[in-house]
């Protein structure tokens, strides 16, 4: 029985079922053990809509999103030349954000099971927001590896906690809508940046450079945005400040059918080792490393349509257009995702077809059409679509709140690793046309497909078995013991959705597709 028969020896034995420690147990449960909580369909959109307009404006705040493309930006606002970087100590600075954010990933995951995730995440996001003002003071590499070491190492808490909170707040379909939602303001933040950097380039200041100006203004962002995570971006439905008591018990039994619970603050080894052992936990992480090395792009993008022939002006205004085709595609393929039932993997192949299309024409087309080379980048930008859906899928498939944060820290530090590797492909050498770096993009891409259909193969051969197997009665009688109004020590049955269990334990647990 896992983490629950581990502590039958100090278990209380009741002739109706087991009592376990209620530490053992989701922190739901303390919510709705015992009680009759009535959830219709009307009051359930009701408190999901309540939940949308707190959340959702801070999760889709584009300034953390933003701050990831504030070195691109930068590059054609004059940062190579004030601090004389050479192209690989500027690739270097886009893989020592990735190297820290990797060091820091499961560090950042325990904390945020730990303590409270949104002062947590805040606390984060203003030590980011003084790391970004500080670039403006670096005058070389050294200066800038640090602040870049810092942003990394915060940058650990945002998309984990996010994906935490997610699945705490919202069903299985929601969660693919809203985890959407929030990535595709990557692609505002893009459209953002772009016209601050156009503005940036038509400040005129003595000793304080146009790019010194963007970092400044976005750390200033940053800071503000942390203050508001700060009160008001909550740490689960059990303690949400915008709900009433009784809506906390409706805003958990929302999500009983999800099997994953809200959350457990104890750490529980058994449940790591678990997610270490689950083959789908390392399918998810290759996809995640292999499809983020042509995330390098974020760097280059600007530095590549300077080289199409494109004045500096007009490359800012133009990286604008890559943040329009990530938040349509992002938007349409979590629409078409949460519509279609089991489609997760057939929609993230489908978006990455456009992927090896702008892989293949950016290497063939003539260098002097320029339209043409730019059109073949923007198709690049389709695919990552699959990872967002990525993200939202291990979520879906994963319970056991130990066991999540531990298969969110092992996705998320493959991510890293991509991210990390992916700047070194460019090379002076390999100017302009760069045909090995697109060869090896165009290859990641064709991998992440074959992945994606491996994990939907994997997960549906699970479901099948677990169709085929006689009922599982191991967990229908576990109580927990709670004080009643009257101050008396009474046994409560807990529900099996709120008892913290993996989705290898939870035999009716059944993977989405």
């Amino acid at each position: 029985m896992g983490s629950l028969s581990e502590k039958s020896s100090q278990d209380e034995k009741h002739d109706h079922g087991v009592s376990v420690d209620v530490d053992v147990v989701d922190t739901g449960a303390h919510l709705v053990a015992g009680t009759n909580v009535v959830l219709d369909e009307a009051e359930g959109l009701r408190i999901r809509r309540k939940i949308d307009k707190h959340i959702l404006p801070l999760m889709c705040s584009t300034i953390q999103f933003m701050d990831k493309t504030t070195l691109g930006s930068s590059a054609i606002l004059g940062i190579r030349q004030a601090t004389h970087l050479t192209t690989n100590q500027y690739n270097w600075l886009g893989t020592i954000f990735y190297l820290s954010y990797l060091l820091f990933e499961y560090p950042q995951n325990l904390a945020l099971q730990r303590f409270p995730v949104g002062r947590w995440m805040s606390i984060n996001i203003f030590i980011w927001g003084v790391a970004l003002c500080c670039h403006a003071a670096c005058t070389n590499f050294a200066g800038l590896f640090v602040v870049r070491l810092i942003l990394g190492m915060c940058e650990g808490s945002i998309t984990a906690g996010f994906m935490i909170v997610s699945s705490m707040f919202y069903t299985r379909n929601e969660q693919t809508l809203r985890v959407g939602y929030w990535f595709l303001m990557n692609g505002t933040a893009q459209i953002i940046s772009g016209f601050l950097s156009f503005g940036a380039l038509h400040i005129h200041t003595p000793k304080f450079e146009p790019w010194q100006w963007l970092m400044v203004i976005t750390g200033f962002l940053t800071l503000l945005t942390s203050v508001a995570f700060f009160f008001y971006f909550p740490d689960s439905p059990t303690n949400a400040w915008f709900l009433t008591h009784d809506e906390r018990a409706k805003a958990v039994q929302r999500i009983k059918g999800n099997q994953t619970g809200v959350e457990n603050k104890h750490f529980k080894k058994e449940q790591m080792i678990e997610a270490i052992l689950d083959p789908k936990t390392w399918l998810f992480a290759l996809f995640s490393a292999l499809d983020n090395i042509p995330n390098s792009l974020t760097n280059q993008y600007q530095i590549i349509i300077t080289s199409f022939g494109f004045s500096p002006l007009q490359t800012t205004l133009l990286g604008c257009v890559s943040g329009v085709v990530e938040i349509l595609t992002i938007y349409t393929g979590v629409q078409l995702a949460s519509r279609i039932p089991n489609s997760r993997a057939w929609v993230a192949i489908a978006y990455f077809v456009p992927n090896i299309m702008g892989v293949f024409l950016v290497n063939f087309l003539p260098w002097h059409d320029k339209v043409g080379l730019l059109f073949s980048i923007w198709l690049t930008g389709v695919g990552t679509t699959g990872f967002v859906l990525s993200l939202t899928w291990v979520s879906q498939t994963t319970a056991g709140h130990t066991k999540r944060i531990t298969t969110n820290a092992i996705m998320l530090s493959a991510y890293c690793i991509g991210n990390s590797a992916g700047p070194f492909m460019w090379q002076a050498k390999y100017k302009p046309r760069n045909h090995v770096p697109w060869i090896i993009i165009g290859s990641c891409y064709a991998a992440c497909m074959v992945l994606l259909f491996a994990i939907r193969v994997l997960l549906k051969a699970r479901n099948t078995r677990r169709e085929m197997e006689a009922a599982d009665d191991t967990y229908e009688d576990v109580y927990v013991t709670t004080i009643n109004e009257d101050g008396k020590h009474v046994a409560v049955k807990v529900a099996k959705e709120f008892l913290d269990l993996t989705d290898t334990q939870n035999r009716e647990f059944r993977y989405v597709l």
